[in-house]
């Protein structure tokens, strides 16, 4: 005689299940959050079973009825989740056959949970998709208003962290801005190749049920359909590659929380960050310390780190679905619920970015920032590069050496170095004439800092 030990597969097996397997198999601790997207997918289900006459209207319509009050009951918080059923699919369906009796029962016809929770995870992942593309355009517009607030502030720009040119910091802002349009981009590519629908692969090699996938599809709002039932049930690619672009958004939000920190150091100090985005020390009463930017650098490891956990969970499993898969889920949710309050923290924190211009200007001023527009200088007055690179290397070590920025050397004492120098070097040799010259498309002229904005604001202001 058997014992029938789950209500979804026991009747093949004679013994209980382990108690502390039970707990150790769950999933529903946490795919629970899958609920509403399983309830979504059922209800798209049954009326697609009923529309080729596997169902009764009536059948399909308590059915309706019931998963509706599952899911209010569940919003509710009044929902008892059973770790006996192992899952939120087994968790909703045994509800439904309380509600609404055999109709419930039938439900799972022509399906199995394979390709169910594979369906469930495409559909959540689409709607996060969705959401972070908006926050990443709540965070550029962010930085569109405070690279045009400011657009004329001198910075040094730097390189091996020393530094190297003036920069409008304007235009350092707008970096970002670029750097999170590639992101945006990548979102909506990935997209594409994650909105296409598993249901119907059933456990493996698809079901002897005459269902119609392409309505199914339409109800759910997927593009296509996953066109072999061992990679509808199996792939997980889609979520790899959405894990790729959230580890490429949190690498450019740690590279801006970097030089957040560094910025706000006394040692830089080039902005000052709002209180409400810093805390204090419980020991040393002088600080200020930058949380949300170290936060956000730290949290990258953790995205980085899920990216890797599903690779190595997918990397050795044989076709179609493995208990590994069930794997995919803590990494994933993990992920998108790090990746989207990291943007969000941002999108408000840099809004309350204050510039302390006067000391960006005077560190440019520490740094022989314009060396390199004295050597193009001299080009164009016919020394060969090489040679020019040659002698401002000489009047640089002059002017440390005496502690005087280039744009404080005498002419005479410039024309020591080479007598083609005349007095309108030190048009080129103030920090303003060094950003003014540099005026074309992607420079950091103010000029064309502007016009970069404007572009900007035009692009994402259009319909994705």
């Amino acid at each position: 005689m058997t014992t029938n030990t789950n209500q979804s597969w026991g009747g093949r097996f004679n013994q209980p299940t382990d108690e502390f397997v039970k707990i150790f198999g769950a999933s529903v601790f946490f795919d629970k959050i899958l609920a509403p997207y399983d309830v979504q997918g059922s209800i798209a289900h049954a009326t697609m079973l009923q529309e080729v006459g596997i169902l009764t209207i009536d059948e399909k319509d308590q059915i309706i009825k019931g998963l509706n009050q599952i899911l209010a009951e569940i919003d509710a918080g009044k929902f008892e989740w059973s770790v006996a059923l192992e899952d939120v699919h087994m968790n909703i369906e045994s509800r439904l056959t309380e509600i609404c009796g055999d109709a419930g029962k039938k439900l799972h016809t022509g399906r199995s949970r394979n390709d169910q929770v594979a369906t469930d995870i495409r559909l959540y992942l689409r709607d996060q998709v969705d959401a972070i593309t908006l926050e990443i355009k709540r965070l550029q517009v962010a930085l569109l208003d405070l690279a045009e607030k400011e657009a004329s502030t001198i910075m040094p720009g730097f390189t091996h962290l020393q530094a190297a040119q003036p920069l409008s910091f304007g235009h350092h802002m707008m970096a970002y801005f670029e750097m999170l349009s590639r992101d945006a981009e990548r979102l909506v590519d990935c997209r594409k190749r994650m909105n296409s629908m598993p249901l119907g692969s059933a456990a493996l090699a698809g079901t002897t049920y005459p269902i119609n996938r392409e309505r199914t599809a339409e109800l759910l709002g997927f593009d296509r359909i996953c066109s072999n039932s061992l990679d509808g049930v199996s792939d997980r690619d889609f979520a790899i590659e959405f894990l790729s672009v959230a580890s490429l958004i949190m690498m450019h939000l740690s590279r801006f929380s970097e030089e957040l920190i560094l910025w706000s150091s006394a040692q830089f100090d080039f902005i000052e960050l709002p209180d409400s985005f810093c805390t204090g020390s419980s020991i040393m009463p002088q600080k200020k310390n930058p949380d949300v930017p170290e936060l956000v650098r730290g949290k990258t490891g953790r995205v980085y780190g899920n990216l890797t956990s599903l690779l190595t969970i997918m990397k050795g499993q044989p076709l179609a679905y493995n208990k590994d898969n069930q794997e995919d889920k803590e990494p994933l949710f993990d992920t998108v619920d790090t990746l989207k309050a990291c943007l969000r923290v941002f999108a408000d924190m840099v809004p309350t970015i204050e510039a302390k211009r006067d000391n960006m200007y005077n560190s440019c001023k520490k740094g022989y920032t314009t060396a390199t527009d004295l050597a193009d200088y001299l080009v164009k007055k016919g020394l060969p590069f090489r040679d020019a690179h040659e002698v401002v290397g000489q009047s640089v070590s002059y002017g440390i050496e005496h502690q005087k920025d280039l744009g404080e050397l005498s002419l005479e004492e410039l024309q020591a170095f080479d007598d083609r120098i005349e007095n309108d070097v030190f048009d080129v040799l103030s920090l303003e004439g060094s950003l003014d010259a540099r005026d074309h498309l992607g420079a950091t002229s103010p000029n064309q800092v502007k016009a970069a904005i404007k572009e900007a604001r035009k692009h994402i202001a259009q319909p994705k």
